[in-house]
């Protein structure tokens, strides 16, 4: 400002922002709908004539040139344009990855559609995507390009948000132990053994340095998840991935522990086909039962996947103490592991007579708010910071519900004479309301 003025400069704005190189030497990719005539002008191929497909090929390689592959096939390079009528060149580089990656979310709203790229309307309907889950190489590559050419499109009037994401989340990478030998190179875990502490290259006895790393070819730590499947069953393998750690966190491979999940599975099997399968509910059940799946509920919308398999173990220790397991509670318990475990899940389902279409269509189990009572917990409602009632409610309700029930509580109706213009909640402890 004292630049300004004193006369001594002025203000002005610097974008970091570059051209964008938008052009590979390579086959695979989408070919640039342009003509280069002679006279050293262009013309971009009209609607009718896309799409430009490229010819096929046999030889990706480079060319000696530098030149894409594409200027091999000098039939479909040199051309006498249909229009203009005059000779013409193709444009032989190819557009890069970011041509069909930038913009996929929104062919899969109508990947059937071969008369346009998306319909506006069901566009409207499924845009923004709610959650993207991703490695944190798509926060600054991925997502960032496609959010460039979704605020284009935007501006286009193509689609209907201004923004293609709401929600980004990032999964924690999955590390193994890494076996280096001193001279340089890697053996791989199969080839080690460990003694004391410390590990031996089998045969040699050469000592090893093991170190936790990123799951590589290069360091023959990488795990082929047929052999888990084939040891343990699919379910087993995608339940243990998700109860190994948070979802946002490193999380350290271990092949022998997949065994835990898979006699987790092992025990829920036995316990749907078990004698003790009836007909009959029980209170203690029942409150077993939703107090599962509320849990299990609000810890998917959380991504936290490793607690919601912990709360079906714990359940499971629980339930199977009972003298009877009632149908209807051990369906509920099915629908809330078939996130995790669909394939017994399934299997459950049928022998428990579930409905024929399976549970991908089935709505997950309603949670009865009575059988949660005693997960309770005392609310301090202030009005004005002034303390006015105590309410005695379910925990975790949200801000709206506790609001609602301290409105009609007598002791704190009568001082909202006013406008409510600010209304402060922490969680399962205060409601303020501010009123002027």
């Amino acid at each position: 400002d004292w630049l300004e003025s004193t006369g001594n400069g002025e203000r002005t704005i610097t974008y970091k922002l570059r051209d964008w190189l938008f052009s590979r030497q390579r086959y695979w990719g989408e070919p640039f709908p342009i003509l280069h005539f002679e006279d050293g002008s262009r013309r971009v191929l009209d609607v009718h004539e896309l799409p430009l497909c490229p010819p096929e090929l046999i030889d990706f390689k480079p060319t000696e040139s530098g030149e894409s592959p594409l200027a091999r096939v000098p039939d479909w390079v040199n051309i006498v344009d249909p229009k203009t009528g005059k000779p013409a060149k193709r444009e032989i580089n190819t557009m890069p990855q970011w041509a069909g990656s930038c913009w996929y979310y929104l062919r899969f709203c109508d990947p059937e559609n071969e008369n346009a790229a998306w319909d506006k309307v069901k566009e409207s309907y499924w845009l923004p995507v709610d959650m993207y889950v991703g490695g944190v190489e798509h926060a600054v590559l991925h997502l960032l390009y496609a959010r460039f050419w979704h605020k284009v499109l935007y501006d286009c009037g193509l689609v209907s948000t201004s923004e293609p994401f709401q929600t980004l989340r990032n999964q924690g990478l999955v590390t193994a132990y890494a076996y280096k030998l001193p001279q340089g190179g890697y053996v791989a875990p199969e080839e080690v053994e460990e003694k004391e502490g410390r590990y031996f290259q089998m045969g040699s006895g050469i000592e090893l340095d093991a170190q936790v790393e990123k799951m590589s070819k290069s360091k023959l730590n990488g795990i082929t998840p047929d052999e888990i499947v084939e040891e343990y069953g699919a379910d087993s393998l995608r339940l243990y991935e998700m109860f190994m750690g948070p979802f946002d966190k490193e999380k350290l491979w271990n092949s022998h522990a997949v065994s835990g999940c898979s006699r987790f599975l092992k025990r829920f099997y036995e316990m749907i086909f078990s004698e003790k399968v009836s007909e009959e509910e029980s209170e203690e059940a029942l409150r077993l039962g939703h107090r599962l799946v509320h849990g299990v509920e609000k810890d998917i919308e959380n991504l936290q996947l490793n607690t919601a398999i912990a709360k079906m173990m714990e359940f499971m220790n629980a339930f199977t103490k009972l003298p009877a397991y009632p149908k209807s509670v051990l369906r509920m318990v099915t629908q809330a592991l078939y996130p995790f475990a669909p394939h017994i899940a399934e299997e459950a389902w049928e022998h428990l007579g579930g409905d024929s279409e399976g549970l991908t269509y089935h709505p997950f189990p309603e949670v009865d708010t009575a059988y949660l009572v005693d997960e309770a917990t005392t609310y301090i409602v202030q009005v004005n910071g002034k303390l006015r009632a105590r309410l005695n409610l379910p925990k975790d309700l949200e801000k709206d519900e506790i609001l609602r029930l301290a409105k009609e509580e007598k002791k704190v109706t009568k001082f909202l004479e006013g406008e409510i213009v600010k209304v402060i909640f922490i969680p399962n402890k205060l409601l303020n309301i501010v009123v002027k």
